[in-house]
């Protein structure tokens, strides 16, 4: 009997694997994404057949044509007729990213840099506590310490002076989240989506897309969105990592409006509620003038907007590139897009920690600076704490700014939001952000068979396993 049992477990587990791998094969959004889930599950079954089962499901049309449906109802109330590839303006410099998210780059924008958590959340606590109408706060990670209870404090107190105050965190990233940071909130007038319990990503089997933006928008005419999660850790409290290395941006201008469809769509998604009619949408144009668009990304698209979106900035360069990214894991066509570009003669330049917080990404990462470095690319390694920063710069006018990294989880299952600016001024300040940060680093210069033997190792086993990090 024993023999028969073990038999039968000994076929089904084949089964289970065999189906697991047919479906890996079948949906994955990328060939490199199927053979890496493959690898995994033909090498360790028991570990990466679970594993699959809570993070491998590539596409769940049910979940896709939820969040799109959420989209074109907030659009329907709105009357917002998107970009069709052929209304968008050719002559624009950003006429390829306006085809991208359908939605029109936008003037009459003020646009402010917000370097590190200090300056980022002085200037957030100040627009709250001057809000007249309602606040919107949306975080991958908010945390119940001195910095999460600060923004907790203003919430209330806003809140108590009559203002609507609604906030959306993602249950992952907020996982450690108390019960009674929650409670506190909706006991004095809070409207808290409930990662727990919301129908949106934080579904067991949704689990593997997660909604990374960062977004604060106050009465419609204020914005803020960048890298910055509500923790201690964020304004340099961490011991491990020290100075903690974010950008975070202030908005003005009608590019508001466009970031507030994106919570209006989170909010939709994660409740049902339409919140569009409770909302202002005609923020007024502001002196600076400043070309802008908000990039709205995430697994629900038709296409992959996050790989395009790095893919099309890249190709767009025709003197410079410089990303600062926490992790450096790109896909083959991003990858083939940075060397192209230095090949063409652009600058090009990748800034990433030189201290890990998730090593397996932090390891893949190593087995690309090879490649890259060998046809001009410069990589600096931050050392002043941990750079968390997700900054793009092209050329000498556009740049970009938001909670996309360059790495696979935010080209394809991340929710994630970008700013893309096309401003001179403001590209030079950005610049030189960039080069004060990299007065903090060093330029890598050792190949992967000069670094540790844990790294020469690691790496190019990470890198086998980088299309589903």
């Amino acid at each position: 009997m024993t023999v028969i049992w073990s038999a039968f477990l000994g076929v089904l587990a084949v089964i289970i694997v065999g189906l697991c791998v047919w479906r890996a094969i079948s949906s994955a959004r990328t060939p490199q994404g199927a053979v890496a889930w493959v690898i995994f599950l033909l090498a360790a079954p028991w570990f990466g057949v679970p594993a699959y089962m809570v993070f491998g499901h590539h596409k769940l049309h049910s979940y896709t044509e939820s969040r799109r449906r959420s989209r074109r109802l907030i659009s329907e109330r709105l009357s917002a007729e998107p970009v069709s590839p052929d209304s968008a303006n050719p002559d624009s410099r950003l006429y390829r990213f306006e085809r991208l998210v359908r939605m029109p780059v936008v003037a009459g924008n003020d646009v402010r840099l917000l370097i590190d958590g200090e300056e980022t959340f002085n200037a957030i606590f100040a627009a709250i506590d001057a809000a007249e109408t309602y606040v919107l706060v949306q975080f991958y990670t908010i945390a119940d310490d001195d910095l999460g209870n600060a923004l907790a404090d203003r919430l209330i107190a806003a809140a108590e002076r009559g203002i609507k105050v609604r906030v959306i965190c993602d249950g992952v990233g907020s996982y450690g989240l108390p019960r009674s940071y929650q409670q506190r909130l909706v006991e004095n007038g809070v409207r808290f989506l409930d990662p727990g319990e919301n129908r949106g990503p934080s579904s067991r089997r949704h689990i593997n897309f997660r909604n990374h933006r960062k977004t604060v928008v106050i009465d419609g005419s204020i914005g803020f969105t960048g890298g910055h999660n509500v923790s201690d850790t964020y304004v340099g409290a961490d011991s491990h990592f020290g100075h903690w290395r974010d950008t975070h941006l202030a908005l003005r201008g009608p590019v508001v409006s466009q970031l507030q469809l994106g919570y209006a769509e989170d909010w939709h998604w994660a409740s049902g509620d339409h919140i569009t009619d409770d909302l202002m949408w005609a923020p007024e144009a502001e002196p600076a003038n400043v070309e802008a668009l908000t990039l709205l990304m995430g697994p629900s698209d038709e296409i992959d907007t996050g790989a395009l979106f790095y893919f099309s900035a890249i190709n767009a360069a025709q003197s410079r590139v410089w990303i600062a990214s926490p992790y450096f894991v790109p896909d083959i066509d991003s990858l083939s897009a940075l060397k192209a570009a230095a090949l063409r003669g652009c600058d090009v330049r990748i800034m990433v920690p030189d201290v890990a917080d998730h090593y397996l990404t932090w390891l893949a990462a190593f087995s690309f600076f090879d490649e890259i470095r060998a046809v001009g690319v410069k990589v600096y390694r931050y050392t002043k704490g941990f750079l968390h920063q997700k900054v793009v710069l092209i050329d000498d006018d556009v740049a970009a700014i938001g909670s996309a990294n360059f790495d696979n989880r935010s080209f394809r299952l991340n929710f994630e939001s970008m700013i893309l600016v096309h401003s001179p001024e403001f590209a030079q300040d950005v610049a030189r952000m960039l080069e004060d940060d990299m007065q903090d680093s060093y330029l890598l210069e050792k190949n992967l068979s000069a670094q540790k033997l844990y790294i020469r190792i690691g790496a190019p086993v990470a890198r086998l396993l980088s299309p589903i990090l």
